[in-house]
């Protein structure tokens, strides 16, 4: 049996606190800055023309992400796999949502917005650093944002020391995508990979 009405799903759970309402805003407010500023990694959910979903890691220094206003955001790409995934998306569709994440600490930062593709030299100059300036800068503009619970996270124990897996648990990405596609690649030890990815970082 599965859910088919937004009445049977809200039967089963109890209505929002009224904090939990009030705290999305329409722009961001000092902590919401400082906590971007602070922020080395976040996750990009974008939609494409068809639906298709993705979400992708993206990191970089603590603020990475550029703070333009209360409502502006602009987050530089830098180099990938090529596949493109998170731009194509925003071509075909401009909505997408973002988590920040800050090592250590438990809450998260939620931002929904829409988002183009800009190659303006004033967006292109503020996110360039020491390593390269970037190609493409995701401007974003914010039209939700709210601190999320630290529950999630709590559960997990994501920051945890006793909670880390040992990386020898996996065989390595080479190892995986070899099985997963059939194409046979020379085996390759993580510091040999962390070499190897050092001039993209």
């Amino acid at each position: 049996m599965k859910l088919a009405s937004l009445e049977e799903l809200r039967g089963l759970y109890a209505a929002p606190m009224e904090r939990a309402v009030r705290k999305q805003m329409r722009a961001l407010d000092r902590h919401c800055r400082r906590f971007i500023e602070l922020s080395p990694f976040l996750v990009l959910a974008t939609t494409g023309r068809n639906g298709a979903m993705d979400a992708s890691p993206r990191g970089g220094a603590p603020g990475f992400v550029k703070v333009g206003d209360a409502t502006t955001l602009l987050l530089p790409d830098a180099p990938g796999n090529n596949r493109l995934d998170s731009l194509e998306n925003i071509l075909a569709n401009a909505r997408v949502g973002l988590i920040f994440l800050v090592p250590g600490i438990d809450e998260t930062l939620r931002v929904n917005g829409a988002a183009e593709l800009s190659v303006a030299e004033a967006d292109i100059a503020r996110c360039t650093d020491e390593r390269r300036a970037p190609k493409v800068v995701i401007r974003i503009s914010v039209e939700e944002a709210y601190l999320h619970c630290a529950k999630a996270f709590m559960r997990s124990r994501l920051w945890s020391a006793e909670a880390k897996v040992d990386r020898g648990v996996l065989p390595s990405l080479g190892q995986m995508i070899s099985e997963q596609t059939g194409i046979d690649v020379p085996p390759e030890t993580p510091d040999a990979m962390a070499k190897r990815y050092a001039r993209d970082l």
